[in-house]
């Protein structure tokens, strides 16, 4: 077989060690962390699915060197912890016996220790350290580390490399950027010492050289060391790229891979994690310059999801190894897919970042377009029904395409009924909006495999009560959806108004001053799109914030890009759309005209429950799901509709 993908499915050699292809699954943290820091069975299995996909290394990430120091909530690898070292090597034996590298991150929070416990590390007096006595943003103080602490911090990095190699890891990632301990000596903004460790760039990196001296110690010649960094920290004060070149020399003689990312974690989430409003790759410059200044292999990430973008990155010579995370949440498989030519089956991830806002919300996984993230132990293989059935799914939604595909890989039969003429509910208003094109682009993605896995599709058939006792259905799932709600305020059904969901079909319509009235999610990153076009937005919302409906992780980074195009209005009350604006009531009872000749309705949705109430006790097995039983999510559309077909 001819690979598409050449340069990306080509093994590469680092240390000793070879590695099956190009593509890398990036740090991320695991979920059951038990208290005394050791890999629960969910996170085993979370990284094992990676290596499951195909992915040429998994990283296992962080494993925190120094607990003296450092109360973050994450891994520690101490013989001193019972269990501790049988964990870590349960999971790289996992990792390994799929044919991927298991490789593990050692790092030390430094001043940002205890981040995500403050109660609990000032309970147990524990003080954050950070290479300069400072005070943090959030009021902690921040204690400077001593030449001793730095000696058994520097100790400790070394220890915990060796018993990584000890439990199975075959590679070693010094997590050097992003805003923890090593990147805050690095950097001048954290780092005001004025000994050894402080001053020049080269007294800066000498905390980073003695670790990497320590782990190379620890670990022997030949084995693969891998070091993390910022290409430049993003921010005034902090290095730039210029910078960065600089460090990667003066590191590059004690490492056998660079792996360059971008900013730091506490002051620009959105670079170190980039939203769907920046472009995929968008950090990939800055390891392409650094690629030009050393001679080591060098590794890049940011957004990266499509195999022909990525195989141009390495066949181009911009770096010559990809690190993706989220993308292979959303699609485990997608190096399987590229390296048997099936890219046209990859799950795109939707940078919506769910996944995180869970980690977030509840110290567990979720990916908004795959179930299985975070319940990976119940198994990644669907198996086949024991009794074959008649399934019929009214609705072609995401939750209702991922239901009908899942119920054909059981072996049922399987009839998707959708109202249109094409599928894809409401994502399907996702296509006018260019940093929203992979949801409209999902629901395509999710119908070739529902169609590859033998489902019949039926478009421009509503499915009533009479047709589905004409079909006569084993099961039905019914995933009908909800519709727009348009209020009964006058002028809202005339000419110069756009629903939202209607954007993608009558956005010819909409003049160059635009009110979008309405300020939850849709109505939020609608106004952004109309802003970037460089029409005249206000936006008007009765609540006094916007978007609360939005995750915790992707909110802050859509009211950045409001301030930057929207002007807008909270606590006003539309009373009237006119052919100039929408007369609003504000909070004091004042009226004003916002201004705008065109007006965009995103008021909401409202599930259909007629629908669902007349198909109600039509089938022996009857579930509805997505918008239809409640209006919340894909994310719960999808859950719910996976579920449902694995019930039948």
């Amino acid at each position: 077989m001819t690979p598409k993908y050449p340069t990306l499915c080509k093994p590469i050699t680092i240390g000793r060690v070879t590695f099956r292809n190009r593509m890398f699954s990036a740090p991320m943290g695991g979920t059951d962390i038990t208290n005394d820091g050791c890999i629960g069975p969910k996170s085993t299995a979370f990284y094992e699915l990676r290596a499951k996909g195909g992915a040429g290394a998994v990283t296992v990430s962080e494993c925190m060197v120094h607990p003296q120091t450092d109360g973050s909530h994450a891994y520690h690898l101490d013989t001193a912890i019972l269990n501790s070292l049988a964990s870590f090597t349960y999971t790289a034996g996992a990792i390994r016996r799929h044919g991927s590298i298991p490789s593990v991150e050692l790092s030390h929070s430094g001043m940002y220790s205890g981040t995500y416990m403050t109660d609990k590390t000032r309970q147990h007096g524990l003080a954050q350290w950070g290479p300069s006595a400072c005070v943090r943003p959030d009021g902690v103080e921040v204690g400077e580390l001593t030449h001793e602490m730095i000696d058994d911090i520097v100790a400790a990095y070394g220890n915990v490399a060796g018993l990584a190699k000890r439990a199975g890891f075959e590679m070693i990632m010094v997590h050097g950027g992003h805003g923890w301990l090593v990147n805050q000596f690095l950097s001048p903004y954290f780092n005001k010492r004025t000994d050894e460790y402080g001053g020049s760039l080269e007294n800066r990196c000498r905390f980073a050289r003695r670790v990497l001296e320590a782990v190379r110690a620890a670990v022997g010649p030949d084995f693969p060391i891998e070091f993390r960094m910022s290409g430049s920290e993003l921010f005034d004060g902090g290095y730039t790229l210029a910078d960065g070149v600089e460090i990667a020399k003066q590191l590059e003689d004690c490492i056998d891979l660079l792996h360059v990312s971008a900013g730091t974690y506490q002051r620009g989430f959105g670079d170190t994690h980039p939203s769907m409003f920046k472009e995929h790759g968008c950090n990939v410059y800055l390891a392409a310059e650094i690629k030009k200044h050393v001679k080591i292999p060098v590794a890049t990430l940011g957004g990266l999801n499509d195999p022909a973008q990525m195989e141009e990155i390495i066949a181009s010579g911009k770096a010559d190894v990809v690190y993706m995370a989220r993308a292979l949440l959303a699609d485990p498989f997608l190096p399987n897919k590229v390296m048997a030519n099936r890219d046209e089956d990859i799950v795109r991830c939707l940078r919506c970042f769910t996944c995180m806002a869970e980690r977030a919300a509840t110290a567990t996984r979720r990916c908004t377009v795959n179930p299985l993230i975070g319940r990976e132990l119940e198994g990644d293989v669907v198996y086949p029904a024991p009794v074959k059935k008649k399934v019929l799914v009214a609705g072609g939604g995401p939750g209702g395409l991922y239901a009908a595909y899942t119920a054909a890989r059981r072996g049922h039969q399987v009839i998707l009924c959708e109202k249109e003429a094409e599928v894809g509910g409401i994502l399907k208003s996702e296509q006018a909006l260019p940093f929203k094109w992979e949801m409209y682009q999902l629901a395509h993605t999710y119908a070739k495999l529902a169609k590859d896995a033998g489902v019949e599709f039926r478009l421009n058939t509503p499915v009533t009560r009479e047709y589905v006792e004409q079909e006569a259905p084993d099961a039905l799932i019914v995933a009908v959806g909800s519709s727009p709600l348009v209020p009964p305020i006058p002028g809202l059904h005339g000419d110069n108004v756009v629903v939202v969901n209607n954007y993608y079909r009558e956005k010819d319509k909409v003049t160059d001053d635009v009110v979008v009235f309405g300020g939850g999610l849709a109505g939020c990153e609608c106004a952004i799109h109309l802003g970037m076009e460089g029409k005249r937005v206000h936006l008007v919302e009765m609540r006094d914030q916007l978007a609360p409906d939005a995750n915790v992780r992707h909110r802050p980074l859509l009211l950045k890009e409001i301030e930057k195009y929207v002007t807008v209005h909270t606590g006003c009350k539309g009373l009237e759309v006119r052919p100039d604006g929408i007369l609003c009531e504000t909070a004091d009872g004042k009226q004003v005209l916002v201004p705008g000749t065109s007006v965009i309705c995103a008021l909401g949705q409202r599930s259909n429950t007629a629908l669902v109430e007349e198909l109600h006790g039509t089938a022996p097995f009857v579930r509805v799901i997505g918008d239809a039983a409640r209006v919340s999510t894909i994310t719960n559309a999808v859950y719910w509709g996976y579920h449902a077909a694995l019930d039948i």
